[in-house]
């Protein structure tokens, strides 16, 4: 597929993603919009500047971008983290010219967020929560979730980007796939760590300061 192809699909999922952020937070505020741009640009230094890079050939990367993506579900919601890894993460690849990574990229960082920030405050309903018994399990669990998910979408969607957009062979990317979702796998647990570390050592400071989202009572 020809690259001008390859951007203008990458334009249409990114707006795609940003209309339903949009349609569905209504609206963000001040405060919220600054701490996803410093998440993001906190995701692009990590991921650009502190990572192993095409690991065994795979185009895949060790890195620890996607804790900021995890960190910001669990401080402000899932939408906002979404969006803190997708702008943040697809930055290189835009960078780099590379608009095939660029979409699936934002994808699979939007769903880290979403599925994260459904854990935090759906199911373990951190906002609520104070440090005690089951706390730090209910953080890492809703750290970890997001992050679980794409041990398995990330190689999911980098099977079909590499057979429908680039034209691998369907027998070279399940392979590189399979080598992928074992990278994915590491990143994922040390970025859970890193993210828990954050979360706890931040969310004081942050509610103290005011730029928390209050809990609901």
């Amino acid at each position: 597929m020809s690259q001008t192809a390859l951007w203008l699909i990458f334009a249409v999922v990114a707006a795609a993603v940003i209309l339903f952020a949009a349609l569905y937070k209504k609206q963000f505020s001040t405060r919220e919009i600054t701490v996803i741009g410093v998440m993001a640009a906190l995701s692009f230094v990590a991921y650009e500047f502190f990572r192993i890079p095409n690991v065994f050939g795979t185009g895949s990367s060790f890195h620890l971008g996607n804790t900021f993506t995890a960190l910001t579900a669990l401080l402000l919601d899932g939408v906002s983290g979404g969006l803190a890894g997708s702008i943040g993460l697809a930055i290189p690849d835009i960078v780099a010219g590379d608009p095939g990574y660029a979409i699936t990229t934002f994808i699979l960082k939007f769903i880290i967020g979403l599925v994260c920030g459904l854990f935090a405050h759906k199911v373990f309903h951190l906002r609520e929560r104070t440090p005690g018994p089951g706390y730090l399990p209910a953080v890492a669990g809703s750290a970890f979730s997001g992050l679980l998910v794409n041990v398995f979408t990330d190689p999911l969607l980098g099977y079909f980007r590499n057979v429908y957009l680039f034209g691998q062979q369907a027998d070279l990317a399940s392979a590189l796939s399979k080598i992928t979702g074992g990278v994915t796998l590491v990143n994922s647990l040390l970025s859970t760590v890193c993210a828990v570390v954050l979360y706890l050592a931040l969310r004081p400071a942050l509610e103290k300061a005011g730029v928390l989202p209050r809990p609901k009572h």
